[in-house]
């Protein structure tokens, strides 16, 4: 029963990231906004919601080993598998204000959790941990973020303003067919989830293994769906800022929360994946960086990199 939900699961992932790209695309129009906003703001708050349901859960019922496995998995799996097949499908044109400032702002994220789980090292505390202070300081990292997104839109739209949008583009269509398919990824997105992580578990893995893996890869779907999905209808801005968008919520909105509800205890052995998720955003950035554009060749270095990390972190395990 657990491999049919399965399937199921992957049917409601793949037709609503085809609506939800539909949707948000003809609201970037309606809006008179950038795609790659849509992209860092409502595509990526939905398909990171799949992370956040599962993290907070987890934190809630004292499972910080999934949470925190969940986000950086994910983070890892979007930078590699995502952009990788994205960019190998159809390449990738970056925008300027991307590479200067989205970006690094990943970079930044990633940098302050690995600091904020170092006690042992910096505080010479017992344990690691993620506390609730640190949760607060991700949320307060969040507000600066969205701060900058709603100024880059309002800046967008007078640029914008004059130009015309097709008739046949209607808000009531567009927000029905962005909603629908925002159900269909979450749900289809939990089903992958629960049924994986069941199977999974079955086959003896551990905590740490199924967060970084299984969970990781079954609430990065929706990325994956959407992105390439997007980069199909050469709407490139929507698939990289929903990698861009999704990376930076994981770490503020989703490991903040988490950390605010309940603190998280910090496995040893997740400090490697931290420190490979900074090296990947940082060539992520330098990809971006050569022409504004990542084609077919980074895409396919991408995609080898995390063939070589899941090998990596199985036998590790």
């Amino acid at each position: 029963m657990a491999y049919i939900l399965l399937i199921v699961g992957f049917i409601l992932l793949i037709k609503g990231a085809d609506l939800f790209v539909d949707g948000s695309s003809n609201i970037a129009r309606l809006l008179r906004v950038p795609s790659i906003l849509i992209g860092l703001t409502i595509v990526a708050f939905g398909t990171s919601s799949p992370e956040a349901t599962v993290s907070i859960i987890a934190a809630l019922e004292g499972s910080a080993e999934v949470s925190l496995g969940n986000v950086v998995g994910s983070n890892i799996f979007n930078i590699t598998l995502v952009v990788g097949i994205t960019a190998f499908l159809s390449p990738l044109m970056v925008e300027s204000d991307t590479t200067r400032k989205e970006i690094p702002f990943i970079l930044l994220a990633s940098v302050a959790l690995l600091v904020l789980m170092s006690d042992v090292t910096l505080q010479g505390s017992g344990t690691n941990s993620l506390t609730r202070s640190d949760g607060i300081i991700f949320i307060l990292f969040l507000s600066i973020f969205m701060y900058y997104l709603i100024e880059l839109g309002m800046k967008s739209r007078k640029q914008s303003s004059d130009e015309a949008v097709p008739e046949d583009v209607k808000w009531g269509k567009n927000i029905a067919l962005t909603l629908a398919g925002l159900i269909a990824i979450i749900f289809g997105g939990d089903l992958v989830v629960d049924n994986g992580k069941e199977i999974a578990f079955s086959l003896g893995m551990s905590d740490t293994l199924v967060g970084l893996t299984i969970i990781a890869l079954g609430t990065s779907l929706p990325e994956l769906v959407t992105s390439v999905s997007a980069a199909m209808k050469k709407e490139s801005g929507i698939a990289l800022g929903n990698v861009v968008g999704s990376n930076i919520l994981n770490i503020l909105f989703v490991l903040g929360a988490s950390a605010t509800i309940s603190p998280l205890a910090v496995n040893g052995k997740i400090f490697m994946d931290v420190i490979i998720m900074i090296a990947l955003s940082l060539l992520l950035f330098i990809f971006s960086r050569t022409d504004y554009r990542v084609g077919k060749v980074e895409g396919l270095v991408l995609f080898s990199t995390y063939v070589v990390y899941l090998v990596y972190i199985i036998l590790r395990n």
